[in-house]
């Protein structure tokens, strides 16, 4: 992969005609190490998130090595990168196939479920094996959530008893899991998360080996600001400590957004200016899904290449290349009043999800990748960065 020290740079040299997607490797090494230093318990990276084999192989080489996999081919692909890594099966809706390639093939013990039929699904396919941990994935409020995930997922209370038990009978180790939804702007669903577990130990009699709070911590972005990551981590620790358990399960939890989010920016070329819409080479078909579907507004920055730039922010929306109009992000995206064809934009926090959600609908895809080593536009983890994009 090519290197260069900033986006400046690489647009100087290149001068892309298709959109180009920049890894950032010292952000992941900074966020793991975060998460390392902060969290109470295991981390298990959530590779939907960003599956990008350097990424991966950063975050192992940073002291990860569990993951959070929801399909068969995410397993192929970690194994391949590493068979030393544990991986967890943390989809609670997996095919029999894929379930009895992962136990005999992959030597997958860990699998999620949120019913009856699927706890049975995982006994038969694994031919009712005595060495099976299985997580109970209870529903939660997911109101300070940007992404509601509880709709599609989880056990709901009553529920949750009975699937205990019965996951007690039959695994080796028992968990109870949830998610408070992706891009979670209030501490206060986890401990919230935490109570229900508490209230099912207590109606079940049935401490759990494992308890699993997910994913769903946030990244940052111009309209989306939440408080420091480490007041989530106190507001966990807080929770934990008063369910007064005598002995605390082993803690987990499934970072993806917030671990790589920053890593990852693309550029992007305007094709077109009309008025306060600018018509860009990528879009939400493309690394841009964030941006147009859940509306992300993402920080952005005009490369000016020593360009005069007029010092008058105006706010714009984009369109993508596809002869769609769903391909619309709205933001608004602060830019410069001056902008025009032909000039380049840097879009940031999309090593969450932006590679993930490409197509090549109308024939428009690039796969142009490219090591940066300057700053992300904006960071949760480094004050001086946010505040200086905050204030600009």
């Amino acid at each position: 992969m090519r290197k260069f020290d900033t986006v400046d740079q690489l647009v100087n040299v290149l001068k892309p005609e298709q959109p180009i997607y920049c890894i950032r490797p010292k952000t992941v090494k900074n966020s793991v190490e975060f998460f390392k230093k902060n969290f109470p318990g295991k981390v298990l990276y959530a590779v939907k998130t960003n599956p990008n084999e350097k990424i991966i192989k950063i975050i192992i080489n940073s002291g990860v090595n569990n993951f959070d996999v929801a399909s068969i081919n995410e397993i192929k692909l970690i194994k391949k990168i590493d068979d030393r890594v544990k991986v967890y099966f943390m989809h609670t809706i997996k095919s029999r196939e894929s379930i009895r390639e992962a136990y005999y093939k992959y030597n997958v013990k860990d699998f999620a479920l949120d019913t009856k039929e699927e706890l049975l699904k995982i006994l038969e396919a694994t031919n009712n094996a005595k060495d099976i941990n299985l997580y109970v994935r209870i529903a939660i409020s997911n109101e300070h959530a940007e992404i509601d995930l509880s709709r599609k997922f989880g056990a709901s209370a009553s529920e949750a008893l009975g699937l205990l038990r019965l996951s007690k009978e039959h695994g080796k180790k028992v968990g109870l899991s949830f998610h408070v939804g992706s891009q979670c702007m209030d501490k206060i669903s986890f401990s919230k998360g935490i109570v229900e577990v508490g209230n099912i130990i207590k109606k079940t009699k049935i401490v759990p080996d494992v308890i699993n709070i997910g994913g769903g911590f946030p990244s940052i972005y111009p309209d989306l600001i939440p408080e420091p990551l480490e007041n989530y981590m106190k507001e966990i620790k807080k929770g934990l400590a008063e369910l007064k358990l005598e002995k605390m399960p082993e803690i987990f939890c499934e970072p993806g957004r917030a671990l790589v989010a920053e890593s990852g920016s693309t550029i992007v070329k305007i094709l077109l200016k009309k008025k306060q819409k600018l018509y860009i080479n990528d879009g939400t078909y493309g690394s841009l899904f964030d941006a147009g579907v859940p509306n992300f507004v993402l920080p952005s920055k005009m490369i000016t290449n020593g360009r005069v730039i007029s010092k008058k922010l105006t706010p714009f929306s984009f369109y993508g290349p596809t002869c769609d109009s769903l391909d619309f992000m709205k933001g608004p995206f602060l830019l410069p009043n001056n902008i025009k064809e032909g000039d380049y934009i840097e879009l940031g926090q999309l090593g969450a999800y932006g590679t993930t959600f490409r197509t090549k609908f109308n024939g428009f895809y690039s796969d142009a990748i490219y090591q940066v080593d300057d700053k992300p536009i904006l960071s949760m983890y480094d004050e001086k960065v946010k505040f200086k994009y905050l204030v600009a």
